[in-house]
């Protein structure tokens, strides 16, 4: 088995070259996009069945033991990720190709976006599964080298702006991130996670405090926490469509997912709890603000995205089995979402020719199955009963009700953002899918930052956005089991044990 945890990293890589090589053939590169994509999906699977059963696989790089080597450990939380994430990109993938084949033909390859996808991929699957701090540090990068080539594709000048917002912030935030490994490496002697949750623990309280704030910091700017959320809006909504939803999907969780892990294993009584709930407010309070004053389509998602990683947050300040539990479902559902609507705000943008919702109008007449597509995620995100995002926020709130007076006070935060978000959601679709049709524009609004849509809608790029819809329809119907993964993986995180044993051996006793 611990074979099989090195392969959701190795394949991507692999295949990212394959699709170099194969560079002139175009159907050979979605072939190999796809089929790695799948057999990932597949690993991620047993790997998480093999977690659940019997506790976290370790992998350890070219046979040196931790703490001294690299250890690639897959648990409950991290295969479960993998698992969610692996779907939507897969789903990602198999949209993007049919936009290419729509606007491009069938036999046009592309030199750059098969490549860089899978390393994105890669970057994400290392991200979930490694055991050290600097190896997730290798992790963003590899992330983030892949992204610089994503965002960019299709130049033009708005395109080039958002870019070069982007690669700053991330330069910074990398920056950041490599002086807080070298701190942490200086004051312990050590990067390994599992080591680290003994090693900190002896340390001065005021750099303990230091380091957790650092932490917080860097993670924060990965994760768009709210004040450090600035560039998220400018930069995402510039993207093509597909890119867009992977990075709403994937990489700001990737962000959060490490944020929790540093959170619960390296530290748990570090007393930056209460600022993680302050942030939490923040975040969902600016977010949803930001996103009622918008009328881009893609810049109000973005404000939304940033929103409902407040809510998140909010489960790790609660810092119980029930709190990190449901920040777990919440991620889960999350992923699937946000992705599934800047597909669909592609789909739109596609058939209207413009991102301004003021100049859209009547769409559930002329394109229903938009209707349909836009509606179940968008009361997804809402939290409207009986959908995966009300049960991941009745988890959230259970929690903070039960939690102390500030956390249940944050919880109505929550409630009030839901709302928020609901109103968000109903202004769009009043003013995008009622009202009169309004034929594809033909004279681009030159305040418009994206391509002008064909008019058409290809229906492959429909049912890639339609599986989507389903997988989170499917989160709703599992909840049950689902939640009781997710209950699973928060006491191991929150117990530390199991993961410590199963990297350090008898040592971590």
């Amino acid at each position: 088995m611990s074979t099989l945890v090195t392969l959701p990293v190795l394949l991507p890589m692999l295949g990212a070259g394959l699709t170099v090589i194969t560079s002139r053939s175009a159907t050979l590169q979605r072939l190999i996009g796809i089929a790695v994509l799948i057999a990932v999906a597949v690993l991620a699977a047993v790997l998480l069945v093999a977690a659940d059963r019997t506790g976290p696989i370790v992998a350890e790089m070219g046979g040196w033991a931790a703490p001294v080597g690299i250890a690639l450990v897959a648990d409950r939380l991290a295969a479960l990720l993998l698992l969610v994430s692996t779907l939507v990109t897969l789903a990602v993938l198999v949209y993007s190709i049919d936009q290419r084949v729509a606007d491009y033909g069938r036999e046009t390859p592309s030199t750059t976006f098969h490549p860089m996808y899978l390393l994105l991929c890669t970057g994400v699957s290392l991200a979930y599964l490694t055991g050290d701090l600097f190896t997730l540090f290798v992790a963003f990068e590899i992330m983030l080298s892949a992204s610089y080539v994503l965002i960019t594709r299709r130049t033009s000048a708005s395109r080039i702006r958002s870019g070069m917002t982007y690669v700053t912030v991330s330069l910074t935030s990398s920056l950041l991130f490599l002086t807080m490994v070298a701190l942490v490496y200086a004051a312990t002697g050590t990067v390994n996670l599992a080591d680290l949750a003994a090693q900190v623990g002896e340390l001065p309280d005021g750099l303990r405090t230091v380091l957790a704030l650092l932490v917080v910091v860097v993670f924060g700017i990965k994760a768009a926490v709210v004040p450090l959320h600035f560039w998220l809006p400018d930069s995402y909504p510039n993207a093509p469509s597909p890119v867009t939803a992977l990075f709403a999907g994937l990489l700001t969780k990737v962000g959060l997912y490490a944020l929790l892990r540093t959170q619960t294993l390296v530290f748990p009584q570090d007393g930056s709890k209460t600022l993680l709930l302050w942030l939490a407010v923040a975040t969902m309070v600016v977010g949803a603000l930001g996103a009622l004053a918008q009328n881009d389509l893609n810049r109000l998602l973005s404000f939304l995205l940033v929103s409902h990683i407040g809510y998140m947050l909010f489960g790790i300040a609660v810092f119980d089995v029930a709190g990190i539990a449901g920040t777990v479902l919440y991620i889960v559902h999350h992923i699937t979402v946000q992705a599934t609507l800047f597909l669909v705000s592609g789909l739109i943008t596609r058939r209207t020719g413009t991102v301004s919702i003021d100049r859209m109008g009547g769409l559930a007449k002329t394109a229903p199955a938009l209707a349909v597509l836009f509606a179940v995620p968008a009361l997804t995100l809402a939290g409207i009963p009986p959908t995966s995002g009300f049960v991941a926020k009745l988890a959230l709130l259970q929690a903070g009700a039960g939690s102390g007076v500030a956390t249940a006070a944050v919880a109505g935060v929550v409630v009030a953002s839901s709302l928020l978000t609901l109103y968000a959601m109903a202004r769009v679709w009043v003013r995008v899918f009622w009202g009169t049709p309004q034929p594809p524009l033909s004279d681009p609004d030159p305040t418009d930052e994206l391509v002008v849509g064909t008019g058409s809608t290809p229906r492959p790029m429909v049912a890639a956005a339609g599986s989507l819809a389903a997988v989170s329809v499917a989160i709703a119907v599992a909840a049950g089991p689902l939640s009781a993964v997710t209950g699973r993986a928060a006491e191991d995180l929150l117990d530390r044990g199991p993961y410590r044993t199963a990297v350090l051996g008898e040592e971590a006793r």
